[in-house]
C-alpha cells in the first residue's frame, strides 16, 4: 500500500510539476523559429529547408524523450501494482513508439514533398503494429472464452 501511495504522489507531483510549462514553452518555440527559419531558406536555398525541418524534428524529440522515459517507469510501476503481464506493457511501449517515430517519418516526408512515400511509411507502421498487437488480442480472446460458460 506504502509503494502505491508513492506512486500516486510521484504522479501527482509530475503532473503539477511547473516546469513543464516551461517544456512546452521550449517546445512551441523551437517549432516556431523551425518556421521562420524554413520560410526564410525556402525564398533562397529551399534545398536546405528540409534538412531545418529534420533537426527542429530532432530537437523537440530531445526534449521530450526524458518525459517519455517517466511515463515509461509510471506505468511499469503500475502495471505491477495491478498484477499486469509485464510482457504486455512491453508490448504496448514498443507500439507506442512504432507509432510516434513512423508518424514522425511520415511527417518527414510530406514536408518534403512525399506523400506517396508518407502513406507507404503509415501503411508500414499499421502493418507492425498489428503484427506486435497479436499476443495481447490472443490474450484477451483467451480471456473472454474463459469468462463464457
Amino acid at each position: 500500500m506504502n509503494c502505491n501511495l508513492k506512486v500516486r504522489r510521484r504522479l501527482a507531483v509530475s503532473i503539477a510539476n511547473p516546469k513543464k510549462e516551461l517544456d512546452v514553452i521550449k517546445i512551441i518555440g523551437t517549432g516556431l523559429i523551425a518556421v521562420i527559419i524554413i520560410l526564410i531558406l525556402k525564398q533562397y536555398r529551399p534545398e536546405f529547408a528540409i534538412y531545418v525541418s529534420i533537426g527542429a524534428g530532432v530537437l523537440i524529440f530531445a526534449l521530450i524523450a526524458g518525459k517519455l522515459l517517466g511515463i515509461i517507469e509510471i506505468l511499469q510501476n503500475l502495471a505491477n501494482k495491478a498484477s499486469v503481464n509485464n510482457e504486455f506493457i512491453v508490448l504496448l511501449i514498443k507500439i507506442t513508439g512504432i507509432a510516434i517515430l513512423t508518424e514522425f517519418a511520415a511527417s518527414i516526408c510530406k514536408d518534403s514533398g512525399e506523400s506517396a512515400i508518407a502513406s507507404k511509411i503509415d501503411f508500414g507502421g499499421k502493418v507492425v503494429i498489428m503484427s506486435l498487437s497479436i499476443p495481447i488480442l490472443s490474450s484477451l480472446l483467451q480471456t473472454i472464452i474463459n469468462i463464457l460458460p
